[in-house]
């Protein structure tokens, strides 16, 4: 009776395999094999798992793409049919055990007395189960159905902070284990979901050794790199390249997808919060900002007071903003201390402004973009030229940017110019430890993210290498037209569907946001000083191989090492990438470099970490032991206390369906498509589109269309006498997806007749 429930649609489940296919000491990884891989999809009852362990609060699924999101219902067609082709069916489960079976023979794998062995010895594989959630008795369901084929399974079980270090840190060579259950949660409504397929099967994805052993097809690497890049001109040419990625994920998948879960988030009645539609409350961009006291009866805010939030598990791997955890439960106390340039609606995924007045797009003509928010102003252009005086590379040697004219003299041209006007008073606010804001903080992003990818930097990653280099095909330069406040000009040929994204790229460039976490330039840059210094790394993939601590800010061995390179960055008066920032405009003197470390030394000497952020709450204490991390208000965030609270209830649409329960073939029928909210009409100028599928018995496509808005709340699919004609004899299936204009999140929703002659 004390709680309120709120639900979201953006966590999922998948089997998360070793790609290594012989490890270092000769043994055979079967899952090293792609179709052995593929075997799998077969064999796992995505149905069952839905049903029985997740008891009916998840659905089945096969892809990258989410199929609550705006990609799967464009997709749908594509879907469907590859869902029934990978369906767990008799004669599929047959099919799988008959590959998996030839597969091992041919790797030189035997089966004795009912086990495989390889070279005399049983075919083992370590499977990580996580503990916490579901993915336990996922995890044991799948384990039965390996040892059912032959193989040894040694389960291990553990939770996030025990299997992490060996599923995403450890050398997949080393062979340390062979299956992983993973769980993901996407944290907005991604409208464009096209760069899943670059990020979860190419080395492009994450500077970790697991992703770095990723090796898929030269076609799949190549179409996977076009999406995330954006390299399309039409609609029709995108649809092309993700169904092609949906069929050729399949054929890799180094992850199986299992489930899309709907999870519900309980909270007190006196709690509000925005939450959502696919991160719920913990994947909130902007819960720090909503988290309020009401009165239940009367829903006036009740100030003051603290809230307690219970998470799976905090502090799960290191706290740096350039590449630290990515864990959900570390990443919404992160987002909580961040302040961001744009943040995207929880409702639509659209971006809208936080520290950005307006932006202007400039988009070659003939490109398919559209624009829905007013803050951004979309503009169609016969050709875009780079100005010289542009930025577009970096020399590591001499610290210092290229631009286009010294790189490309004959000159260079995009495919869109986005210019971010941001905020008049954004180098007015304040940093946690007292500090005020200055260019750097904005411009240091960019200039790590260049020089840590070149193989002449005193800080070279080359788990950066893979994502910058493909960052730079798309990437055409940018200029700074003004300092305070910031106006800057940035050029790419990455097109999205909606302009909002594309000046969400521009704005997030010169943003205080690393990736993961925001964080001012002096507390980057005793990272910095300490991975030259050969003492720490930014990232795991790095620490891994220079055999040290990857740099955490809030706990750990690394404090030390940072207040000693905070020391010696005070007596130096280092001030990071300097003739690059004067380059730009920016001009830092000693006194100002002083001021600003003196003021983070003081933060970590009354608070314990490094960790200063620039959001509506401050990491006050931290207790890695009991897993316990205290935020407070930061009573110096500028915004007001109701500048996001005008998310109210999603405007989730009811959809109902009418038809007859038998159709005679060769003559007209019609299913009706009612659709309402709260009772009343939806509003027809709110409906992006009312498709339709019909299927017959088997799940094969027989054809698709869009209904016909009729009047009211009624849109009616119609099936002309011809189109009927073409019907099998028994059941058909018709099945609407219903996509709204104000929520992302399409219905979909399904009605059976059976066709006579």
């Amino acid at each position: 009776k004390e709680l309120k429930y709120v639900r979201s649609y953006g966590v999922y489940t998948e089997l998360t395999f070793n790609p290594v296919l012989k490890f270092k000491d000769g043994r055979l990884n079967p899952f090293g094999d792609p179709k052995i891989r593929e075997a799998m999809n077969w064999l796992i009852d995505r149905d069952y798992i839905c049903n029985e362990i997740y008891k009916g609060l998840a659905i089945p699924r096969y892809f990258a793409i989410t199929p609550t999101f705006p990609d799967y219902a464009r997709l749908v067609d594509v879907a469907r049919a590859l869902e029934a082709k990978y369906a767990h069916t008799p004669e599929n489960v047959e099919k799988a055990k008959k590959i998996i079976a030839d597969e091992m023979k041919a790797l030189g794998a035997e089966l004795v007395d009912g086990k495989w062995t390889y070279n005399g010895q049983p075919v083992e594989i370590t499977f990580l189960i996580r503990v916490e959630d579901e993915r336990k008795q996922i995890g044991d369901y799948v384990a039965n159905i390996l040892e059912d084929l032959g193989f040894t399974v040694n389960r291990k079980y553990g939770r996030s902070r025990e299997l992490a270090p060996i599923w995403i840190a450890s050398d997949p060579a080393e062979g340390q284990w062979n299956i992983y259950t993973g769980g993901w949660l996407t944290t907005l409504i991604n409208r464009d979901q096209g760069d899943n397929f670059d990020f979860f099967y190419t080395s492009r994805g994450l500077g970790v050794p697991l992703w770095q052993a990723y090796k898929p097809s030269k076609e799949f690497d190549e179409v996977a790199k076009k999406l995330a890049q954006r390299k399309y001109t039409t609609v029709e040419e995108r649809n092309e390249l993700m169904a092609k990625a949906l069929e050729l994920s399949m054929k890799d998948s180094v992850r199986v997808w299992i489930a899309n879960e709907a999870p519900v988030f309980a909270m007190r009645k006196d709690i509000d919060v925005a939450y959502d539609l696919s991160g719920g409350v913990y994947g909130s961009w902007i819960w720090a900002q909503t988290l309020r006291r009401v009165d239940p009866e009367t829903g006036e805010i009740v100030p003051g007071g603290s809230v307690k939030i219970l998470t799976g598990q905090v502090l799960n791997e290191p706290w740096n903003a350039v590449a630290g955890t990515n864990w959900i439960y570390d990443t919404m106390p992160i987002r909580g201390t961040a302040d961001m340039a744009v943040i995207p609606s929880p409702y639509t995924g659209l971006y809208l402004p936080q520290r950005v007045k307006k932006a202007e797009v400039y988009v070659e003509k003939g490109l398919p973009v559209t624009v829905t928010e007013d803050w951004v102003d979309l503009k169609f252009v016969d050709e875009i030229k780079v100005p010289a005086d542009a930025y577009i590379d970096w020399d590591a040697e001499n610290q210092k940017w290229i631009t286009v004219g010294e790189k490309y003299p004959e000159g260079l041209t995009a495919k869109t110019k986005t210019v971010v006007y941001f905020a008049d008073d954004m180098f007015k606010m304040k940093w946690h430890d007292g500090a005020t804001m200055d260019p750097a903080d904005v411009l240091l992003p960019m200039i790590l993210g260049f020089d840590q990818a070149n193989e002449k930097s005193a800080i070279y990653d080359e788990s950066t290498v893979p994502g910058h280099k493909a960052f730079m095909e798309v990437f055409k330069g940018f200029k700074i037209v003004n300092i305070d406040p910031l106006v800057v000009e940035y050029y790419s040929d990455s097109v999205y569907l909606d302009a909002e994204y594309i000046a969400a790229d521009a704005a997030t460039t010169f943003d205080t946001w690393y990736g993961y976490g925001s964080a001012p330039w002096d507390a980057i840059a005793i990272g910095i000083l300490a991975e030259a210094d050969k003492k720490l790394a930014f990232s795991s993939d790095k620490a891994d191989k220079l055999n040290v601590e990857w740099m955490n800010y809030v706990a750990g061995p690394s404090l030390k090492i940072l207040a000693e390179e905070l020391d010696k960055a005070i007596s130096e008066g280092y001030v990071p990438y300097k003739s690059a920032l004067e380059q730009m405009g920016v001009t830092i003197s000693a006194d100002e470099a002083k001021a600003r470390y003196e003021a983070l030394k003081a933060w970590y000497e009354e608070k314990g970490h490094f960790w200063v952020g620039n959001g509506p709450f401050y990491l006050d204490k931290v207790d890695p032991v009991a897993g316990i991390i205290v935020l407070k208000r930061f009573p110096e965030f500028s915004d007001p206390a109701d500048k996001w609270l005008g998310f109210a209830e999603p405007k989730f649409a009811t959809v109902e369906l009418v038809g007859q329960p038998v159709v005679k073939i060769g003559t007209g029928a019609v299913v009706a498509v009612n659709i309402t909210f709260k009772g009343e009409p939806y509003p027809p100028e709110e409906i992006e589109s009312v498709k339709y599928l019909v299927f017959d018995s088997e799940g094969n496509l027989l054809l698709k269309g869009n209904a016909k808005y009729f009047g009211g709340p009624t849109w009616n699919v119609v099936l002309e006498p011809e189109e009927t004609a073409k019907f099998p004899e028994g059941a058909v299936k018709v099945e609407v997806v219903v996509v709204s204009k104000v929520l992302a999140i399409p219905v979909i929703k399904d009605i059976q007749f059976v066709a006579v002659k």
